[in-house]
C-alpha cells in the first residue's frame, strides 16, 4: 500500500432518468436473478482456499530471498513474480496482456534526524530530495499548527525559513505541497509529524514535485521537537533515483460480454525494503487463486478481468497508467472495480472502503455504485464469517485512485497498514491494542511470518463471493440487467408489483393509496 495521498474527481451520478428505469428492480435483486449468481459465487468461496493462496505466498517470499530481498518494481524479485502468476494465468486460458511503462525507480540510503543529542526515528518520503553525506545542520522551525485544519498547506502558514528545516503537521493537502511552501520560504529541509498515532510512510507523488529532503515522524516525535524551535538539529535523508521500466498483468476471461466487465486488481509490487508478502503479496496471490479457481470461460454474464499492477508504491503509477491509456468508452466497459491491498496484515482489522461516505470523514463517497459495492461486502462477511467491517475513507492510497477519479465506481478490502489499533477495535476483532495493524508494513520483515491467515482467509472468502455475484449481475451497481432476464420477464416482474400495491389499496393500505 503506498501512502500517495492526492485529490479526486467529483463522483460520477447516473442521471435521475435512468435512477427511475432502473428502480423498479430491488437493489438485491442482482444478487438474486438466475441460477448462477449465488451458485456461482458459493462455489468459488468453497474453491478459494487459504492453503491455495499460502502456496502463491511462499512462492512470492522466494522470489525475494533468491533476488535481494525485495520485489520492487523493476527488480528481478518483481519480474519473476509477474512471470509467474502471467504464465499461470495463460496456462489456464486467460488472455493476458504484460503493460509495460516507465516510471522513476527511488531507492532510500539514509535516513536519520538528530535533535537535543537524541536520535529521532524518520522515513524518507519517496522522490525526497537528499541531503550530503553526513547530512545538514540548520535551525528547527516549527510551523505553527493550533486550530489549524490545513497545516502547512498555504504559503502563509509560513514565515520567512531561510536556512532553517521545517517542522510541519500531516493533513489537509499533500506531503508534495507542504515541502513545497516550505522551500518557497527558504526551508532547506522537511519533517512532518503525524496527525495520529503511526509512522508516516510518505510519497511525494514525483521527482518533479520534490524540491527539499523530506521526511515523517511520529505524532510523539513530532511533539518532542517542539522543544527544539529554533535550536540546531541534523537531517540526513538520502535517495537514488533513475528512470527504469516495468509492467502490469492484466488477465480476461473469454467468456462473458465485454461492454460491462468486472475488474479486480492488486498491486504486485513490494517496497524496495521488503519482499511484501502482506503488502501486497495477500492481495495478488488471492486474486490469482480466484482467478484460477474461476477458470478462464466461467458460465457468466459479465467478463472479469484482472489487474496485478506494479510501481504502486511508488504512487499509484501502473495503475493510473492503466486507466489513463484506456478510452472514454472503454472505461465506460468496465462496470466496477474492486481493489485488494494488504488482506492479511498480522494484527488484522477489518474495512471495506466507505462507498456512500457514512463515516463522515475525508475524501467523500465513491462515485454513484460504490455505497452498494461496500453493502455487499459487510453483509457478507457479517453474515456469513460473523465479522463486522469499519469504513476505511477513500483517501487515494491505493489503486482505485484513478478508477474512482474517472467516476468508475469501486470498493474493496484492507486489513489495515501503520496505524495502531484501537482497544475498542481489538474488543471487536481480537490482536493487541496500542499497535500497528501491519507492525512490519515497509519493512523488510514483511514476510511469511507477516501474515494472520484467518484474515486472509475471511478476505478471500469477501472476494470469491463478490466476483461471483457481480460476474452473475452488477444491476445492483449500475442498472445493467444480466443477459438472461428478459424484457418480458421484467414486465411481468412490474405487473407483479403492481398488483401487490392494488391488493394493500383495496385493503385500505393508506400507505400504498398515498403513494
Amino acid at each position: 500500500m503506498s501512502s500517495f495521498r492526492r485529490r479526486f474527481l467529483p463522483p460520477v451520478a447516473l442521471a435521475a432518468g435512468v435512477t427511475l428505469v432502473f428502480g423498479m428492480i430491488p437493489a438485491t435483486a442482482a444478487q438474486a436473478v438466475g441460477p448462477d449468481g449465488p451458485a456461482l459465487a458459493k462455489q468459488l468461496v468453497n474453491k478459494v482456499t487459504a492453503n491455495g493462496v499460502n502456496r502463491h505466498l511462499i512462492a512470492l517470499q522466494r522470489f525475494a530471498d533468491t533476488n535481494g530481498g525485495t520485489r520492487a518494481a523493476s527488480t528481478e524479485g518483481h519480474k519473476k513474480s509477474a512471470e509467474y502468476i502471467a504464465t499461470k494465468l495463460e496456462a489456464a486460458g486467460y488472455d493476458v496482456t504484460r503493460q509495460e511503462f516507465p516510471f522513476t525507480y527511488n531507492q532510500t540510503l539514509a535516513e536519520k534526524l538528530t535533535a537535543g543529542g537524541a536520535t529521532v526515528p524518520i522515513i524518507a518520503m519517496t522522490y525526497t530530495k537528499s541531503t550530503p553525506v553526513g547530512g545538514v545542520t540548520a535551525p528547527l522551525a516549527v510551523v505553527p499548527a493550533d486550530g489549524d485544519a490545513t497545516p502547512g498547506c498555504e504559503a502563509t502558514d509560513f514565515g520567512v525559513l531561510t536556512g532553517k528545516i521545517a517542522l510541519i503537521k500531516r493533513g489537509g493537502c499533500t506531503f508534495a505541497l507542504k515541502q513545497q511552501n516550505a522551500a518557497a520560504a527558504g526551508a532547506i529541509g522537511a519533517i512532518v509529524y503525524n496527525n495520529t498515532d503511526g509512522d508516516v510512510n510518505g510519497t511525494l507523488g514525483s521527482a518533479d514535485a520534490a524540491k527539499i529532503p523530506t521526511g515523517g515522524i511520529t505524532a510523539a516525535a513530532g511533539a518532542s521537537l517542539f522543544a527544539q524551535d529554533g535550536k540546531p538539529v541534523t537531517l540526513e535523508i538520502r535517495a537514488i533515483q533513475e528512470d527504469r521500466t516495468t509492467y502490469n498483468v492484466i488477465a480476461e476471461t473469454k467468456t462473458g460480454r465485454k461492454d460491462n466487465v468486472v475488474m479486480l486488481g492488486s498491486h504486485l509490487d513490494s517496497v524496495p525494503a521488503g519482499p511484501g508478502i502482506n503488502d501486497n503479496g495477500s492481495g495478488s496471490a488471492t486474486l490469482l487463486e480466484t482467478a484460477l479457481q474461476l477458470g478462464s470461460t466461467p458460465k457468466v454474464n459479465n467478463a472479469v478481468r484482472f489487474g496485478f499492477w506494479s510501481a504502486e508504491e511508488f504512487g499509484l503509477i501502473g495503475s493510473t497508467y492503466y486507466v489513463d491509456q484506456l478510452s472514454f468508452d472503454e472505461q465506460l466497459n468496465i462496470a466496477l472495480y474492486l481493489n485488494f491491498d494488504m488482506i492479511g496484515s498480522p494484527n488484522a482489522g477489518y474495512f471495506a472502503y466507505d462507498g456512500d461516505n457514512s463515516d463522515g470523514v475525508g475524501a467523500g463517497p465513491g462515485p454513484y455504485g460504490s455505497a452498494q459495492i461496500e453493502k455487499l461486502f459487510v453483509d457478507y462477511l457479517a453474515a456469513a464469517r460473523g465479522v463486522q467491517l469499519e469504513g476505511t475513507d477513500f483517501t487515494g492510497r491505493s489503486d482505485y485512485g484513478e478508477f474512482i477519479a474517472v467516476g468508475i465506481p469501486a470498493g474493496g478490502l484492507d486489513t489495515g497498514a501503520e496505524v495502531l489499533k484501537t482497544p475498542a477495535q481489538a474488543t471487536k476483532w481480537g490482536g493487541t491494542a496500542g499497535i500497528a495493524f501491519d507492525p512490519c508494513y515497509h519493512q523488510a520483515c514483511d514476510n511469511l511470518g507477516n501474515v494472520d491467515r484467518v484474515a486472509l482467509d475471511r478476505n478471500a472468502d469477501g472476494v470469491a463471493w463478490a466476483l461471483g455475484v457481480y460476474a452473475t449481475s452488477t444491476e445492483s451497481v449500475n442498472g445493467v440487467q444480466p443477459n438472461g432476464k428478459s424484457a418480458k420477464a421484467a414486465k411481468a416482474q412490474q405487473r407483479a408489483s403492481q398488483r401487490n400495491f392494488s391488493a394493500h389499496a383495496v385493503a385500505g393500505d393508506p400507505d400504498a393509496a398515498a403513494s
